[in-house]
């Protein structure tokens, strides 16, 4: 046993001192391009995780939600009855298109809402701000991907992280990311008639 416990602790040891001299040499900071996309549950529920995060860290933030409407969500509940004072949080959308049924009202608003997005994004007190669902809007070209690429290469503040969500990121947005996650799809219980439910999706 005892000469087990000293293989083990060696072995930690080295691979202690192999990480250690690897993170010794990642010094930079900088802003990030975050994009969370694929079909698998979870692509917002992190880009929140990272907003309560910058509001634990008294970090100011904010959030713009592109598609989804009026409905009542755990998250934004939270933060307009919490910490409106750290985070601004705009619900743009109107429902998803095949709900609204009405592609030029779907436009015109995911349109506002990346005028606001670029409002926020522009402002470097901001040190994150959230654009959920942009993706959406994006694939259905009620925004142009390419306008969005080069306005944020042109504009956010260096220090400042932009998380981008939302099924089908087009492919100029994951080479302009420094960060993408594609949440894939093993098992979801609304394949099982399971509706959403409060606390999981909402």
């Amino acid at each position: 046993m005892s000469d087990d416990t000293d293989r083990h602790n060696m072995k930690m040891a080295k691979k202690k001192a192999a990480r250690d001299k690897i993170m010794a040499t990642k010094t930079e900071e900088k802003g990030l391009i975050i994009v969370h996309t694929g079909k698998g549950k979870g692509k917002s529920s992190s880009a929140f995780g990272m907003i309560f995060r910058c509001i634990a860290h008294d970090m100011p933030c904010a959030v713009v939600q592109f598609i989804k409407g009026g409905m009542s969500t755990g998250e934004r509940d939270l933060i307009l009855s919490h910490f409106a004072d750290k985070c601004a949080f705009h619900t743009m959308g109107e429902g998803f298109t095949w709900e609204t049924q009405d592609k030029s009202r779907d436009i015109e608003m995911a349109q506002a809402a990346w005028a606001r997005a670029k409002e926020l994004i522009a402002d470097p007190a901001n040190r994150m701000v959230l654009l959920d669902e942009i993706n959406i809007a994006m694939r259905y070209d009620y925004i142009d991907v390419e306008e969005v690429v080069t306005w944020l290469a042109a504009h956010k503040p260096p220090m400042t992280h932009v998380v981008l969500t939302g099924r089908n990121a087009k492919e100029p947005l994951i080479e302009a990311a420094d960060l993408v996650t594609e949440m894939e799809l093993i098992k979801h219980p609304f394949r099982s008639g399971v509706k959403a439910q409060a606390g999981v999706e909402f």
